[in-house]
């Protein structure tokens, strides 16, 4: 999700208790303080590109680096420091082991997803779709009941963590597919979706980021491009091509910024990985997890003019959220991405999924709906309830797809991305 929220969320002090900075963390690494939130002081943060991370009780926070401080004092915007500082804390002991507990390391997940593919062979199996800037591998789950064979079926992708500290981004799209193949065999409804599709899952569009909000910096969002100057990373979500670059509100020219867009159109290895697996395939619908706001966001984000589609859209958001408060009783609010997050997006996922082939495309923000629930922090024993909430929306979105390539098994979208693989280097499907 943007950084930049709406004055109106909450922000509460985590209980993440603060520990010495490990030996050769950086002790650049931002602090977090506390400015009156006025309106006058909000938007002259905004015109800054400041990290803002909530408000609560008239006072708004912010990740601020020494440099940023010093621009708070040349602008003679008075703030305080607040001592338990969440940025440079180290998290506490897991409840469930491992370096995150029951929320997966990059290493852990490699782990996890070898194991699916020799517990269920057939079913299952791993893709590395390229690595990272730093080199690690992103990886695709694919599950359908020939998995290692490309038949005519329906095609459906899921993405997670796009942005570094969103955790729970990952789990929900890795147990989405565990839970596929573990049901496989007593499921008939899920046997029946598996056998009639091909779903691919990429829980970590993001590694370098994640692995730096794990080890180093927990509210870290983008990927770790060095852009000089001393600035890193580029805010993926604004790197994909349809209306990239469209104005400086729905995304950043500064390298600074949280939303900063890279130096051109899928400029990053990330965003290359994802677009080589989409133009490779035929999918008929997609979902992109994000953390925090409890929303289901579909297109357009760069315009509030409505999507073409914007009734089969809605519907469908409809759909999904009236399933998932079944199982919780949580309302997920939907809408235009503009409309719902109160902000222009250009260069983002959802957008070029269906600007470039036009299918139901979705951003769905997890929760909590602000940072009094917790924010990006979620709990560990909160991964199983939002998983189990978004598991019949994922399936009735599936059960879309495989209607919808029963009844045009060769759509006209499709047909036209077949005929313009080859000259992209992709075999004609």
């Amino acid at each position: 999700m943007m950084a930049k929220k709406s004055a109106t969320l909450f922000f509460v002090l985590l209980l993440i208790p603060a520990r010495p900075l490990p030996s050769g963390q950086d002790p650049s690494l931002p602090e977090i303080v506390s400015l009156s939130a006025r309106p006058s002081t909000m938007a002259r943060l905004a015109s800054l590109e400041f990290d803002l991370l909530g408000e609560k009780n008239g006072r708004v926070y912010v990740a601020a680096r020494p440099k940023d401080l010093a621009r708070l004092e040349a602008e003679r915007l008075p703030f305080r420091y607040e001592t338990w500082s969440v940025a440079r804390a180290v998290p506490g002991p897991a409840v469930q082991g491992g370096p995150i507990g029951a929320f997966h390391t990059g290493p852990e997940l490699e782990r996890d997803l070898a194991d699916l593919q020799a517990r269920f062979p057939g079913l299952a199996k791993i893709t590395s779709l390229g690595e990272s800037l730093e080199g690690r591998p992103i990886y695709a789950l694919k599950v359908s009941d020939n998995a290692g064979q490309d038949e005519p079926e329906a095609e459906f992708l899921v993405l997670g963590c796009h942005h570094a500290r969103e955790w729970i981004s990952v789990e929900v799209p890795y147990l989405f597919g565990r839970a596929l193949l573990e049901r496989y065999g007593t499921d008939p409804d899920i046997k029946r979706l598996v056998d009639q599709s091909e779903i691919w899952i990429v829980p970590l569009v993001n590694p370098d980021g994640h692995d730096y909000s794990v080890r180093v910096y927990r509210y870290w969002r983008k990927n770790r491009r060095a852009n000089g100057g001393g600035e890193f990373g580029v805010d993926i979500n604004r790197n994909y091509g349809f209306k990239w670059g469209l104005d400086n509100q729905g995304s950043s020219p500064n390298p600074a910024s949280e939303v900063y867009r890279g130096t051109a159109a899928f400029s990053e290895p990330e965003t290359r990985a994802v677009r080589d697996l989409f133009l490779s395939r035929s999918f008929r619908a997609m979902v992109s997890y994000h953390s925090f706001s409890q929303v289901i966001l579909y297109p357009w984000g760069y315009t509030s003019a409505p999507p073409p589609d914007f009734s089969t859209l809605n519907g469908l958001a409809q759909k999904m959220a009236g399933v998932m408060k079944t199982v919780s009783g949580r309302t997920y609010a939907l809408g235009q991405g503009i409309a719902m997050l109160n902000y222009l997006t250009n260069g983002d996922t959802i957008d070029w999924t269906y600007g470039t082939a036009g299918i139901p495309s979705y951003t769905i923000e997890l929760p909590p709906v602000d940072q009094l629930g917790g924010g990006f922090f979620n709990a560990e024993g909160d991964i199983d309830l939002i998983f189990r909430e978004n598991l019949p929306a994922l399936l009735d979105l599936l059960q879309w797809a495989v209607d919808d390539f029963a009844a045009r098994p060769a759509a006209p979208l499709s047909a036209f991305l077949d005929r313009l693989r080859p000259r992209l280097g992709f075999p004609r499907r």
